[in-house]
């Protein structure tokens, strides 16, 4: 059996390098030694599984490496990028937050928490979050919720995460990127629910990495809870998911199967921005699932160095 980074640099030299990463094709071998084993993306990725990625590098100025980069794919916790963003741009830079909104702005970016998510969503417009951040930042894929009463149903692609980020690093107020930048730096192990947020780019790639995932249809329980998760709040007229639609939503957006997703940035002064979006067949475990969006980030990570060295 060739070697799997042999075969990825082969597809590099040929030009296929999107391809490379989801499926081990026909390519040129080279020897063993050329570079480090690249994990082999056909035990991490079954047919059965959907992943898109887009890895942009923002020295070179470009996208390096891509897969099913415009895919609509639900957002989950995701959205909670653009949730922060439109509330720092609706306020302007001079604006002082108020206690109770960093009460919930920081732990949306830092832990995921969905209740505070959920305030910042109704207090701000709902689905209108969406629809101005998507006309603003010139989102493709972008789309509010079929329930606008469910955010985590957003729909959005790899390629349309990677605009967000560019967005806060390169052409929002120096503001904004400090407060969203300065939290996702200090992304907490721990979900506010409980679930361990590890998985993907703070697991796959080494040095310091700035991140917000998302997951979804995973039930809400963790299978070993890292912190214990708050019992006592008021119930909310929004979410981040509800049970699985009875009809197909009007957009090709999959509302049923697990999604988990990883996204963010590495590299000295933030260079790198990486988004890998997941959904999984029905039944999926989350260890399953986080173990193989790990290993899948790995891999794009190891392929885009090579393409980037």
């Amino acid at each position: 059996m060739s070697d799997p980074l042999a075969t990825v640099v082969g597809m590099i030299k040929t030009r296929t390098l999107t391809l490379a990463v989801v499926a081990l094709l026909a390519a040129t071998a080279l020897p063993a030694t050329a570079a480090p084993e690249v994990p082999s993306p056909q035990s991490a990725v079954p047919s059965d599984v959907t992943v898109a990625f887009a890895v942009y590098d923002r020295a070179l100025g470009r996208t390096t490496l891509s897969h099913n980069s415009h895919k609509q794919i639900r957002s989950a916790s995701v959205v909670k990028l653009l949730i922060a963003l439109d509330y720092l741009e609706a306020r302007g830079p001079d604006a002082t937050i108020p206690p109770e909104d960093l009460n919930r702005l920081v732990p949306m970016l830092r832990s995921s928490d969905d209740y505070a998510a959920s305030e910042l969503w109704v207090l701000n417009g709902w689905e209108k979050i969406v629809e101005r951040m998507a006309a603003k930042l010139g989102l493709e894929d972008t789309a509010p919720p079929v329930d606008v009463g469910f955010w985590g149903y957003t729909a959005l692609s790899a390629a349309d995460v990677v605009k967000i980020y560019r967005y806060v690093l390169d052409e929002a107020h120096p503001k904004y990127r400090a407060f969203i930048m300065d939290n996702l730096h200090q992304a907490t192990t721990c979900a506010t629910d409980g679930f361990d947020q590890s998985f993907g780019l703070p697991s796959a790639v080494p040095g310091e990495v700035a991140y917000k995932q998302g997951w979804s249809r995973f039930g809400d329980t963790p299978p070993r809870p890292c912190v214990e998760p708050p019992h006592d709040r008021t119930p909310l007229p929004a979410a981040k998911d509800g049970p699985p639609p009875r009809t197909a939503p009007a957009a090709d957006v999959d509302l049923t199967r697990p999604a988990m997703h990883t996204t963010g940035t590495y590299g000295p002064a933030d260079r790198k921005i990486m988004a890998v979006l997941t959904l999984e067949p029905v039944g999926t475990t989350w260890d399953t699932s986080a173990h193989r969006l790990t290993t899948v980030t790995k891999a794009v990570y190891l392929a885009d160095r090579v393409l980037t060295q």
